[in-house]
């Protein structure tokens, strides 16, 4: 359900828009769900949607710490080789070593690297084990090496890309998968990260970029003013990319008539969860639901928890449970349907992955781990539905909700009258290569800005230093 280390550094970056959970202990055991469910006040997005609005898009091109200083041109690192490595020191207390046959294999010049596909030329294995460097040198724009061959091969490594690539030892340059994510509770109504429709569509792509970023963040985004029809929600849909397909179809549009067999095509409430816990490879990574109309009827309201603030509570305060929930896998099932019957094989984790309305067996547990377990998941279901965690409001016509399936659970309440909805998957690998494109072009890391100049270096509008690559 849970995956450890990942959630164990996110834990780290617990943002400040709640306290620490330390402090309300005494609330997170004694209370579970709020009893003002099923009244709902009315969302600040659709009075305040000016003021509501947060750009995320800073959090997305926070500068990095360094913990070694730049690299200017009068005063140069120190280079020194021997028969294996390459050491250059930054200053008087900090030092990389490069391995020579590393170096030589990471060769970028336009004969061993392909400057428009961005795939590697030279053949990795025609390196001899023992390679080394003729000469080494400090230049302005990075380490120039001089390798030995027939024609003295020369390789030019910017200091930047150097830095961030550090292994021997590794400086903490580049930002990490948590370095973005702000961890929330049910304080983040007063100021939910919104964009507007307009924003979004727009073809100079900054409204695209601050929603992902948005959702790189938080794990979710509004988006406001969108015309209240499937055809405009799936075009929005389709601005991240491809729509995933399922055994629900591509794009839903749907009510609560049981067309699927699934209780999200009913009237009833629905608990926190993640989507799609029986896939392991085509889970979808994000959703996105609009509301297009409820008539006849009220209730209906959306509920959003994140599971990375859930789980860093249930860390700091029962650890041994959430040591057992990152360990156990839960399996899962969809068989509503006569033509489907889904079960991970083997199963498998995201960072967060709860369904306990799918779940199957629990055939695989030791003996003297069943209790334990069942009271692991019963701490874990405490802080999830604690009003401290949970984030209600109420979906209107033109207010559309994507959420990360892999962190953000969603439910809703129970609802009467006809209620119309319609949304997607869209898959995580393709959020990230646009959020990762969009940040390349809006956002560029300190590498990309230092080496931009190198001529040669930009081909085909990427750099062929870019740190993807």
């Amino acid at each position: 359900m849970l995956r450890h280390p990942l959630l164990k550094a996110a834990i780290r970056h617990r943002s400040a828009v709640q306290p620490s959970p330390s402090s309300r202990i005494p609330i997170l055991i004694s209370r579970t769900i709020s009893s003002k469910r099923p009244g709902i006040p009315s969302s600040p997005l659709s009075s305040h949607p000016t003021n509501s609005s947060r750009n995320a898009a800073s959090a997305a091109s926070l500068s990095p710490r360094l913990s070694i200083p730049d690299v200017v041109s009068d005063d140069l690192p120190i280079v020194s080789i021997d028969r294996h490595k390459v050491a250059i020191g930054w200053d008087t207390r900090n030092w990389s070593r490069f391995h020579n046959i590393w170096l030589r294999d990471h060769c970028r010049c336009p004969n061993c690297f392909h400057p428009i596909t961005k795939q590697r030329l030279y053949n990795t294995f025609d390196i001899p084990s023992d390679i080394a460097p003729i000469r080494a040198e400090a230049r302005v724009d990075g380490l120039e090496v001089t390798w030995p061959s027939s024609d003295p091969h020369v390789s030019l490594y910017p200091w930047s890309w150097l830095q961030t690539n550090s292994y021997d030892p590794a400086f903490k340059l580049r930002q990490s998968f948590t370095d973005r994510k702000i961890l929330w509770g049910s304080g983040i109504q007063q100021s939910p990260p919104i964009v507007t429709y307009e924003e979004v569509m727009n073809s100079d792509d900054r409204g695209l970029f601050k929603w992902l970023s948005n959702v790189d963040s938080f794990g979710f985004s509004f988006i406001s003013g969108v015309p209240a029809t499937p055809e405009a929600t799936e075009e929005l849909s389709q601005k991240i990319g491809f729509i995933r397909e399922t055994h629900y179809g591509k794009f839903w549009d749907f009510t609560s008539d049981l067309a699927k067999g699934d209780t999200a095509y009913t009237t009833l409430a629905l608990g926190a969860h993640t989507d799609n816990t029986y896939f392991v490879h085509r889970s979808c990574g994000l959703q996105l639901f609009h509301l297009l109309s409820h008539t006849d009827g009220s209730g209906g309201a959306t509920l959003l928890v994140d599971g990375f603030y859930v789980a860093s509570i249930l860390n700091e305060l029962n650890p041994e449970a959430y040591e057992l929930l990152s360990k156990i896998p839960i399996p899962a099932h969809a068989a509503g349907e006569l033509s489907a019957l889904y079960r991970p094989s083997p199963p498998s984790g995201y960072p967060v992955r709860w369904n306990n309305d799918d779940r199957s067996v629990m055939n695989h547990l030791d003996g003297d781990v069943v209790e334990k377990w069942y009271d692991a998941i019963r701490a874990w279901y405490n802080y999830l539905t604690s009003p401290d965690s949970e984030y209600w409001v109420q979906l209107r016509p033109g207010m559309a909700v994507v959420v990360d399936n892999h962190r953000v659970l969603h439910g809703r309440s129970a609802f009467d009258g006809k209620r119309r909805m319609c949304g997607a998957y869209i898959g995580m690998d393709e959020y990230r290569s646009k959020l990762a494109v969009l940040n390349e072009k809006f956002a560029p890391d300190s590498v990309l800005r230092s080496t931009k100049h190198i001529p040669g270096v930009v081909d085909n509008g990427r750099n062929i230093w870019n740190n993807a690559l």
